[in-house]
Parts: structure tokens; C-alpha cells; sequence
């Protein structure tokens, strides 16, 4: 049984309804990461080569997972962003994972820079910057680390959906698989 196609399609619907909650409601339900990571690994197990279908499961995941988790560890990403990444790299594998991410990081730029400009808060967000940057830059000694959604404890600029720019990533790494 060749199970590529089940996996690219099971990760099609899964990101894909994933996209729909974060824009729906801000949130990504652990149901449905955790009925995608299982899914996952069904498929994965009734490959034709079981023992490496684990391994790409469990390396994706971890691969997912540790991409992301630094943005997340200081407060630029939520968790239910990086779990989904975790659960697309179970999908994937470990370097498709890096690549969906990459591609991920370029849709979540350019969807961050639409929210900026339609909002017009280009001003706030180079004043969050260097409230962020100013530390480092004059080699000042540190704070307490900012509250969450603030730059030193600056106002937020706006969050984006990231569940869509995953979905983004993943949906335009599929296409490239099956158009050339």
C-alpha cells in the first residue's frame, strides 16, 4: 500500500481545517492536532517500511516541534502554533518539516507586514523593535523579560493567525511535490 498520498491528503484536511479554526476563533483545538498526529502515525506504521515510518513520524515531530519552540519560549509565538508545526512535521518528516517551516516564516512575514500597514501601526511596531533591540544594541544590562504580547511592555502592534501561514507552508509544499 503506498501511503504518501493518504499522508499528503490527511495533512491537506488537517492544516487546512486547522487555518479555518485559528481564523475562526484565535485558537487551534488539541483534538484536532492530536487526531492529525495519530493519523499521522497509523499511516506511517502500515507503510511498507514500518520501523522507518516510525522514525519519520517521531523525527518530524521532533523537528517540527523544536523549530518552532524557541518563538513560543520567548513570547512571539502561542502554543498552539507551535504544537500544529509539531504535528504537520509527524505528516512530513523531519526535512520536509524544515521546509514547510521556512516556507511558514515567509508566509507569516508577509501576513504580519499586510497587518502592519492595513493598520496603520508601522511607527509602533519600529518603536517595539527598539524597545526590543535597544538593550542589545547600547549594551545596557537587561530587564525582566517583557509581558507577553508587549515590547517592553510597549502596546502589541497585532498578532496574525500563524495556523494559516503553517497551513500556507505545507499546502504550497504539497503543490510543488505534485506539479513537477
Amino acid at each position: 500500500m503506498v501511503v504518501a498520498h493518504y499522508l499528503d491528503t490527511l495533512l491537506l484536511l488537517t492544516v487546512t481545517a486547522a487555518a479555518v479554526k485559528d481564523l475562526e476563533s484565535r485558537r487551534i483545538p488539541n483534538r484536532l492536532l492530536a487526531a492529525g498526529m495519530l493519523g499521522a502515525l497509523v499511516l506511517h506504521l502500515l507503510s511498507p517500511q514500518p520501523v522507518a515510518g516510525l522514525l519519520a513520524w517521531l523525527g518530524g515531530a521532533a523537528a517540527g516541534l523544536a523549530i518552532f519552540m524557541p518563538f513560543y519560549l520567548v513570547r512571539g509565538m502561542a502554543a498552539g502554533d507551535v504544537k500544529m508545526m509539531a504535528m504537520v512535521g509527524a505528516f512530513a518528516g523531519p526535512g520536509d518539516a524544515l521546509r514547510i517551516a521556512i516556507l511558514a516564516w515567509c508566509a507569516g512575514g508577509v501576513m504580519a507586514l499586510a497587518v502592519v500597514v492595513f493598520k496603520g501601526r508601522l511607527r509602533m511596531v519600529l518603536a517595539n523593535l527598539w524597545a526590543i533591540l535597544r538593550p542589545t544594541l547600547l549594551r545596557l544590562p537587561r530587564g525582566p523579560m517583557p509581558a507577553v504580547g508587549s515590547a517592553g511592555g510597549r502596546p502589541s502592534a497585532g498578532a496574525i493567525p500563524y495556523g494559516v501561514a503553517i497551513a500556507a507552508g505545507a499546502i504550497v509544499l504539497l503543490v510543488r511535490r505534485y506539479t513537477q
